[in-house]
């Protein structure tokens, strides 16, 4: 098992710019679905509680960017846990393009998310879910370093 998880994804041309390079804000969609597709496969009883009233606020999101991808490129995003406290959860990704030659890290990203429940005029902070803790312990992480 590796100590991240990963969804894979084939750049399309819809998610360029006129210059032919991958529009920066895609980046930041890329990390929404791999947070979603980790809810969906690894801790699907969280999203049956955010039908309820718990409340996942994305607080921060950042992206630092070390080389350029274009349509076709495979990408593999690689989400880590890199801080988990009470109420928070920080996120790290990495974006990986995956050449026959090897993989090259082109970007990498963050989220820091607060755990809130309660209507939307009192949302109050809550404890991170037990089953979102267990399901994020084999991804947890505290190095941040290269792939």
């Amino acid at each position: 098992m590796s100590d991240y998880y990963e969804i894979r994804h084939t750049v399309g041309f819809e998610e360029t710019n006129l210059v032919g390079n991958v529009y920066y804000v895609n980046y930041l969609r890329w990390q929404g679905r791999c947070r979603e597709m980790f809810l969906k496969e690894r801790a699907p009883a969280v999203l049956s509680d955010l039908q309820g009233d718990l409340k996942l606020f994305t607080l921060r999101v950042d992206c630092e960017f070390f080389a350029e991808i274009t349509a076709f490129d495979e990408l593999s995003i690689r989400m880590r846990l890199e801080e988990l406290t009470q109420t928070q959860l920080r996120f790290v990704f990495d974006y990986v393009r995956l050449d026959p030659e090897g993989e090259t890290l082109v970007a990498r990203g963050g989220q820091r998310i607060a755990c809130m429940r309660g209507p939307n005029t009192e949302t109050a902070p809550t404890r991170v879910p037990e089953e979102l803790r267990e399901a994020l312990a084999p991804y947890r992480t505290t190095v941040r370093g290269g792939i």
